[in-house]
This record gives C-alpha cells, sequence and structure tokens, in this order.
C-alpha cells in the first residue's frame, strides 16, 4: 500500500524544521476547509441553480456571481473560525474586515473565486490568496503590505483539485486531492521551478484587447508570438498553473487604446494585493519574476489602497527580462 503525505503532514514538517509557529497551521488548516467547501459548492452548483448572476454588482462595479459571494462567505467563516487572523482583503468586499484585530497574527489578501467568466461554463477558477504576518517587534499599524513582505501565497484550482503553495524562502509546492478530499503531494515530488528554457514557453493572453495595448507592447507580441505556443483560459490562476510547469509568460498589459475610452486601464486592471501579488510571490518563490507597465518589479510596488489595479507581466524570468527591456525602452 503506497500512502501519499498529506498537505497538513507536510506543513508540520515544515514548521518544526524551521522552529516556526502552529500558527500559521491553524491558518492553513482553516483556508483548506474553505476551499473543500468552494470546491463541493461548484462541482454541484449546476444542480442547485448556483451558477448564475447574484443580481448586484461588487465594489469594483462588476457583475457578482452567486458562487462568488458563496464562496467569500464560505472563507470569510473559516478566516473568522481560526482566530488567527487581523483582516481579511477580498475583491467582494469594499473594505477591510476586521476578524481578530487584537489576538490575530495574519493579514490575509484573497480572491475567492478567480475568472468569474468561467462559472457558468464550469470551466477553472481559483482561489487565489496571499498571507502576510503582523508586526511581531511593535505596535501594529495595520498598513497594507507590498509583496515582498508576504510569507505563503496560493492558489487551489477548482474545480481540478489541485493546490499550488509558495512558502516564503522555501519554494513552490503542488498538492493533489484525493477520493477522501485531502490534498496530498505525489511521492517523491521536487519542489516546481519554472522553466527558462524556451523550448516549451507559452504565451497567454487576451488576444481579442491586442489593439487596446501600448504600442511597445504590440511591437513585443508581433515579433515574439511566432516562437511559441499560445494558450488562454481567461482565468488567472488556470492560465498561470500551466506556466509553472511549461515556463513563458502570462500578461495582462494596461489598456490605453480602448475604442470605448471609459473602458481603458492606464494602470492595469488585474488587482494587486489579491491577484497580481498572488503570483508574483509564487512565480518569485519558483525561479521567475513578475513586472507592471512600467517595468517595476510587482513585489515591490507599495500599497496606496485596497483594490489597487496593475498591469501584470508574470513567468519565466529571461521572458520577463526581455519584455522589461522593451517597456524601458
Amino acid at each position: 500500500m503506497k500512502l501519499e503525505q498529506s498537505f497538513m503532514d507536510f506543513m508540520l514538517h515544515h514548521q518544526e524544521r524551521h522552529n516556526r509557529s502552529y500558527k500559521f497551521l491553524a491558518l492553513m488548516e482553516a483556508i483548506q476547509a474553505a476551499a473543500k467547501y468552494i470546491q463541493y459548492f461548484y462541482q454541484t452548483g449546476s444542480l442547485k441553480n448556483l451558477m448564475g448572476e447574484a443580481g448586484f454588482t461588487n465594489v469594483q462595479g462588476e457583475n457578482v456571481m452567486k458562487m462568488d459571494d458563496i464562496a467569500d462567505s464560505i472563507v470569510l467563516h473559516y478566516l473568522r473560525r481560526s482566530n488567527q487572523v487581523i483582516c481579511a482583503i477580498t475583491e467582494e468586499e469594499p473594505d477591510p474586515v476586521v476578524l481578530n484585530e487584537d489576538g490575530g497574527r495574519y493579514f490575509v489578501y484573497y480572491d475567492p473565486l478567480d475568472g468569474s467568466s468561467n462559472i457558468k461554463h464550469n470551466l477553472p477558477v481559483g482561489f487565489m490568496f496571499a498571507i502576510a504576518k503582523r508586526n511581531l517587534d511593535g505596535p501594529e499599524d495595520n498598513h497594507l503590505r507590498k509583496g515582498s513582505e508576504l510569507r505563503a501565497a496560493g492558489i487551489y484550482l477548482i474545480p481540478n483539485g489541485v493546490f499550488t503553495l509558495a512558502l516564503a524562502e522555501t519554494g513552490v509546492f503542488r498538492f493533489h486531492m484525493d477520493e477522501t478530499m485531502t490534498y496530498v503531494i505525489p511521492e517523491n515530488a521536487e519542489r516546481l521551478i519554472m522553466p527558462e528554457n524556451p523550448k516549451g514557453w507559452e504565451l497567454s493572453f487576451n488576444s481579442s484587447n491586442r489593439r487596446t495595448f501600448a504600442p511597445k507592447v504590440l511591437e513585443w507580441i508581433d515579433e515574439h508570438e511566432p516562437k511559441y505556443a499560445f494558450r488562454y483560459m481567461g482565468a488567472l490562476a488556470a492560465d498561470f498553473h500551466r506556466l509553472l510547469s511549461n515556463g513563458g509568460m502570462f500578461m495582462y498589459p494596461a489598456i490605453v487604446n480602448h475604442p470605448k475610452p471609459a473602458k481603458n486601464r492606464p494602470k492595469g486592471k488585474l488587482r494587486l494585493l489579491y491577484e497580481a501579488n498572488v503570483a508574483a510571490f509564487i512565480a518569485r518563490e519558483a525561479g521567475g519574476m513578475a513586472i507592471d507597465e512600467e517595468g517595476n518589479e510587482i513585489l515591490d510596488i507599495e500599497p496606496e489602497y485596497v483594490h489597487q489595479r496593475t498591469a501584470l507581466y508574470v513567468g519565466s524570468k529571461p521572458l520577463v527580462e526581455n519584455i522589461r527591456e522593451k517597456l524601458k525602452g
């Protein structure tokens, strides 16, 4: 009989090996419980009429899907029950949600279901999260943490049952849900390293938007697109999942030339705290990198407000460095 190592067993040994607190385990158990319930509701949603729109918009003016609302409620419930979280910042709430201001140890930033346009088609979506620690050396000022201060970030790919976790200064690991709904790490699994060899690299971006990109970006695409395979699933979590194994780059450039000026996003569209930082942190721990439209490293951006947006170029370091030269040229 072969029994793979469970996620919690993996984490227990990790915390012991690095002489770290078990409080992080309590938080990760809460996040994993939430992910399992989201997985269950997503798999059964079509039978329960849960895959349509909820009938209201979020703080960013986007139509909220029923599953968005359900997933957000599930995550907040388990974060609150863990007693480990000072406050949570979620795509679905206008302001930080205070959970345990006095006794909490962590800040959690999350998107409960990345790729909402995939929901009604039962296509892959992602539960993305990032974790930062409170100031243990003095009074906590509750400031928004930049990506370089994160301690962990992860993506649950739903309904595929795959979980990718990056731990600060440790690496990136991938877990799979078994028949008992337990996340396990395959035997002899190694930490994920993003390939730097161009063979097999992929480009991922919304090709229908290409004429809205800045001229430098469009020039780069025209020059480099023929060299690589093209893949796009319409969800950062799903597209980035592929790139971690195959290498290449996911792009969501700023939109500056839209025929309807109101739809321009000169600062970018993705949210910094719970989308771009998650991908950037995982990429860094896997040997890759991420930048914005000006060529600044995503992890070095100081957040100014909760739902701050950014352009994103993330993937294999040589390819990201290449487009950075173009952006800065």
